[in-house]
């Protein structure tokens, strides 16, 4: 995926999010690159994707239209999640964690620690964070090897802003951002520890709490629109 697409996507997400493009929008690609300020190619690359992550949904005619969703369904989301990759990082364990797995998880662990190394976050890290984040759950994942857990998460991954990839930064509050990912990466740390030294039940409830930091921020958001008065898509 190249440098446009990405920015696309991360920027479509954030629109999404803070209810400039309202559910059961249409959505027409020339405009929305006007919008962004990208051409219409990376905009057109970009929609299917989102499409695939519940964000979108295929027009009966032609193009896409903006999703309705509730914060509700996305938490629950994220809660299943936590219990599957929960049970996946327990498989890996109670298996033995590969040395290529250990040693693919540490490059994205690399990755992340040079995202936090500057003691704050920029908005061009947020498809840093999003390829890292994403790469690292679906590492112990295929390593877990279970078809159903796989095609589960995948399930999952529909939901909005549920998949691991799936990010939208809250730029008025990067601080913020930087207090609760940075969080979640250690909690990446923790993890890979767990599994290096075959801590089934240690890995599992990791798994399962990881999922908090995301929670939290979409809450806080919401909170945040309400209290503005914004038009909201994430609505209970």
């Amino acid at each position: 995926m190249d440098t446009q697409q990405t920015s696309a996507l991360v920027r479509i997400r954030e629109m999404i999010l803070r209810g400039e493009l309202a559910p059961g929008q249409r959505l027409a690609e020339a405009p929305l690159a006007e919008t962004l300020g990208m051409s219409r190619t990376p905009v057109r690359q970009a929609l299917p994707v989102l499409a695939r992550e519940g964000l979108l949904q295929q027009h009966e005619t032609r193009g896409y239209i903006v999703r309705g969703f509730s914060t509700a369904d996305i938490l629950d989301a994220l809660d299943l999640r936590g219990i599957m990759e929960g049970l996946a990082a327990r498989r890996v364990a109670e298996h033995g964690a590969s040395r290529s797995l250990i040693g693919a998880l540490r490059e994205a662990l690399e990755d992340g620690d040079r995202i936090f190394s500057k003691g704050h976050m920029e908005e061009s890290d947020e498809a840093l964070y999003a390829d890292m984040n994403g790469r690292f759950h679906g590492l112990i994942v295929q390593e877990a090897r279970s078809a159903m857990i796989a095609q589960a998460l995948e399930r999952i991954a529909h939901i909005p802003f549920a998949a691991p990839h799936a990010l939208a930064f809250d730029k008025s509050s990067l601080n913020g951002m930087y207090v609760r990912l940075s969080y979640a990466h250690r909690q990446h740390h923790y993890i890979v520890g767990a599994l290096e030294r075959g801590e089934a039940a240690r890995v599992e409830s990791l798994m399962r709490e990881h999922v908090y930091p995301v929670k939290e921020n979409l809450n806080l958001r919401v909170a945040s629109h309400r209290t503005a008065k914004a038009p909201l898509t994430l609505v209970r």
